[in-house]
């Protein structure tokens, strides 16, 4: 029986221990297989993008003229929702047998490909062009299919169509509500490849370009002119080229902007990104009920003051810009005096708006204008409709002669007796800047993720201190309350105001827990330093998300 056993392990066991072995082979193989796929040069597509790596790239980039590729992070969240829309604008334009393809990178297994195209956040998009790996063009269209596949189209072929003669061009001015025309002489001039440099870039707008003296004569023109054609306001806006300094990329494009708009814009949903694309540094608004015909007739002296604002840009020698532009000389800066008109409908789309002025539908109608830098807004000291009235406030503002309007909520009848004092606009001088205090202040937003996280070390930290009369700790809603000399860019933004004559503002830059906080205290509002905690070299690895400050690991709201 002993034999029996013995025989019978001898006999088992090569067959169990293949079988093990067996296994391990085929777990070997699999391994094996996936690395010679990742080895091989071989082009894979998902969702008509194609797949590319360190040992694909090359070969991508030789086979494929106009090459567009997404550096992507699996767990971005930024990535991800751009995923069925890069997949779509590459289906688009595969379907339409376009030069063009998409691909995309794995930029934290791709490493190599990362570092060498400066990845430093996600996505980020490249085009090469023409097998060209050392000068990709940065991708700055809109995020989503159709903006992609309009980007892509403009650098696949003439980014302008070219109009021989009136039938032409009359029906190109007719086919949509605006349209671009550069009127040159020579075709073959410097300034004609800006403009189609800026047609290119500009994928929501559609060029033409024209040379025939004719069409010269036709528009009323005498030399190289940019012309906009609109259907509304005035029908054609002209951009003469300056023929010392040529065409400037930049200020065309600035000037198309600015022109495109309506002379007043409704906010709408569908405005609000033309509205704020257009960079411009000033809007007037007029909120009111559209459903009150009262209300609504204020629009025509709105409208009446509004075209004294048009383009106001000029050099500093006086001369007017929509005479020529072009590069300015170092001597003569630009400054701009540009107005944007925008009507509100409180009942609508404005009532959004309303409460960034602390404002209820109950308010309007009434005007407003803000500054976009910093955000200052300016208000009459009584409403006055009239184009004229509206004028002179308007210029009172751009001169300086009106301070800006700062929100202020009341303070809460117990805003001292808790150990997080409650500061408001029109009490926070008195406890911030007072010389016998060293005053910490959290600035926050209700609705921010990371300040609710960190209230309770927040109230811990003034329980902690609330028996040291040398210092308070405090906290200001900055949704509902402003500063003339602080502006807040992001939540919670941490302030400490030391006592004494002379004090300066210090700005907390560390770990938000309790024990961090003390330690600053303790220091008088100093910390060793520290190295920036942050995802990639210091950057949000999602645009869309503003990185934290050097230091900041807990994260922010940017406003």
């Amino acid at each position: 029986l002993v034999w029996l056993l013995v025989l019978s392990l001898a006999w088992l066991g090569p067959a169990l221990g293949g079988e093990d072995k067996d296994e391990e082979v085929i777990e070997e193989e699999k391994k094996e297989k996936k690395e010679d796929e990742v080895l091989s040069d071989e082009i894979k597509e998902e969702d008509n993008v194609l797949v590319l790596h360190e040992h694909n790239f090359a070969r991508a980039l030789s086979e494929h003229q106009l090459l567009l590729v997404e550096f992507y992070a699996p767990w971005c969240g930024h990535c991800q929702r751009l995923a069925p829309a890069f997949a779509q604008a590459a289906a688009e334009l595969r379907n339409e047998s376009s030069p063009a393809r998409l691909g995309k990178v794995d930029a934290t297994a791709q490493t190599a490909l990362a570092t060498e195209f400066g990845i430093t956040s996600y996505p980020t998009l490249k085009l090469f062009r023409d097998g060209n790996r050392t000068h990709p063009l940065a991708y700055t269209g809109r995020m989503d299919s159709q903006g992609i596949v309009l980007w892509m189209q403009r650098r696949a072929g003439p980014s302008a169509t070219l109009l021989q003669d009136t039938d032409t061009i009359a029906a190109f001015i007719n086919s949509q509500d605006l349209v671009v025309v550069g009127f040159f002489k020579d075709l073959r001039g410097e300034a004609v490849q800006a403009y189609f440099e800026v047609a290119a870039e500009m994928v929501d707008m559609t060029f033409g370009v024209a040379e025939a003296a004719e069409l010269f004569q036709a528009y009323g023109l005498s030399a190289d002119t940019v012309c906009l054609f609109k259907k509304f306001d005035e029908r054609q806006t002209n951009f003469p080229v300056d023929s010392a300094r040529g065409l400037d990329r930049t200020e065309l494009t600035r000037l198309l902007r600015v022109h495109s708009l309506q002379l007043v814009m409704e906010f709408t949903n569908e405005t609000s990104n033309q509205i704020f694309g257009a960079k411009i540094p000033h809007h007037m608004l007029l909120f009111l009920n559209k459903s009150s015909p009262e209300q609504l007739s204020l629009r025509d002296g709105f409208r009446a003051a509004a075209s004294g604002f048009r383009g106001e840009v000029r050099w500093a020698h006086g001369r007017d810009m929509e005479g020529g532009f072009g590069t300015p000389q170092p001597q003569c800066p630009p400054f701009s005096a540009q107005v944007l008109f925008v009507v509100l409908d409180v009942t609508g789309h404005g009532a959004d708006v309303l409460p960034f002025f602390g404002m209820t539908a109950a308010d309007a109608p009434t005007l407003r204008l803000v500054k976009m830098e910093g955000n200052r807004k300016y208000q009459m000291e009584q409403d006055n409709f009239s184009d004229s009235a509206i004028r002179t406030f308007i210029q009172a503002v751009l001169d300086g002669k009106v301070k800006p309007h700062l929100l202020s909520a009341e303070p809460p009848e117990d805003w001292d007796t808790r150990p997080v004092k409650v500061l408001v606009g029109k009490t926070f001088e008195q406890v911030a800047f007072d010389e016998t205090k060293n005053v910490f202040v959290k600035f926050y937003a209700p609705w921010c993720p990371h300040c609710q996280a960190m209230a309770a070390a927040w109230e811990e930290l003034a329980e902690r201190y609330k028996d040291r009369e040398d210092i308070v700790i405090a906290e200001m809603d900055s949704t509902a309350n402003e500063l003339e000399n602080i502006t807040i860019h992001g939540y919670p933004t941490l302030h400490y105001f030391p006592a004494g004559p002379g004090r300066k503002m210090v700005e907390f830059k560390s770990t938000r827990d309790v024990e961090t906080f003390s330690k600053f205290l303790e220091n008088g509002g100093t910390l060793p330093e520290e190295p920036p905690v942050s995802e990639v070299k210091g950057q949000s690895p999602c645009p869309g998300m503003s990185p934290a400050p050097a230091g900041r690991g807990d994260g922010s709201c940017r406003m």
